[in-house]
């Protein structure tokens, strides 16, 4: 009998090391427009797998002994101002996006304004409106074990990108 509870005792302390592991899956998905008004749906998230030690960003695994600090999406503003370009949704310019990863949503798009703003492009994360001050900018998402720690915008302003 002792030795039975010895093993049910020993059995049960290791079931917590498997759940040690700490994995996350944050598919993530959205639409692009483009300048013909057509829109067309995308897949793009992140999964770490710490016992495989793989992280996936979009639809490329990469061995990693570690989650990665953080992923950068850039937005790149073409030269005339009328549309964008974000490589991971898109293999060319497009005029808006939408994206939903984990519980953030991030939305690109053209609005008039009774100040002139760069682009006419308004970046909203959860709900918070940015504008372009030049014409890169960054989607900054940082990594902890349990998904997304942050996520900012870099490379805007809240204030309409009026001022200098």
């Amino acid at each position: 009998m002792k030795s039975k509870l010895k093993i049910i005792t020993a059995l049960t302390l290791l079931v917590p090391s498997y759940n040690a592991f700490a994995d996350f899956s944050l598919p993530g998905k959205g639409s692009v427009t483009y300048p013909t008004g057509v829109v067309k749906e995308f897949k793009f998230g992140f999964e770490w797998q710490q016992k495989a030690e793989k992280f996936t960003i979009g639809s490329k695994s990469y061995n990693m002994e570690q989650i990665p600090s953080s992923y950068s999406v850039a937005i790149t503003l073409s030269k005339d101002d009328s549309q964008i370009w974000v490589q991971e949704f898109n293999n060319g310019f497009i005029e808006e996006f939408e994206w939903q990863i984990g519980e953030h949503k991030v939305t690109l798009k053209k609005q008039q304004f009774s100040d002139p703003v760069k682009g006419d492009y308004v970046i909203e994360l959860n709900g918070r409106s940015y504008f372009f001050t030049r014409n890169n900018a960054s989607i900054v998402m940082n990594f902890n074990e349990e998904g997304i720690e942050t996520i900012a915008v870099d490379g805007v302003t809240k204030n309409m990108g009026t001022k200098n």
